[in-house]
């Protein structure tokens, strides 16, 4: 018994280890039952985006901004709001066959950063879409 007690207790606290993202928040149904999803899509304001690009995206997105990633307990305002991936703007753009570049840009009306000077921000990424990793990052 006590063979296999000691090594159970051993890997219990490795299990906090492998923490899965988050699960997007669902509002309750009554809420729910107010939203109607139409048929078909309005023309203005649509955007499609292949799901290529949307996993280009995601990888890039997942790196810059981890979702396990903890701010300091000291963290400013402008220091929070740059930790949310809402207060970024992306572009991409194909590159060479089977590359996709992604640069996430913070966007400046998000932070109330428009007018501080924020250089450290950002990242550009070449994302290998055949094999699904990242091959390149430009800080």
């Amino acid at each position: 018994m006590k063979r296999v007690l000691l090594p159970l207790l051993c890997m219990l606290p490795a299990c906090a280890l492998f923490q899965k993202p988050p699960r997007p928040v669902h509002a309750p149904p009554e809420e729910a039952a107010t939203v109607e999803i139409p048929l078909a899509f309005p023309t203005e304001g649509r955007q499609v985006i292949s799901g290529t690009t949307l996993r280009a995206i995601q990888l890039a997105m997942d790196d810059f901004l981890p979702w396990d990633r903890k701010l300091p307990s000291d963290a400013t305002p402008l220091d929070e709001c740059l930790n949310r991936r809402e207060s970024y703007e992306v572009v991409t753009a194909p590159a060479s066959d089977g590359v996709v570049l992604v640069s996430i840009i913070p966007n400046p009306d998000a932070c109330d950063i428009a007018t501080a000077p924020i250089l450290d921000v950002g990242a550009t990424y070449a994302v290998d879409v055949k094999g699904w990793r990242i091959l390149a990052v430009r800080l």
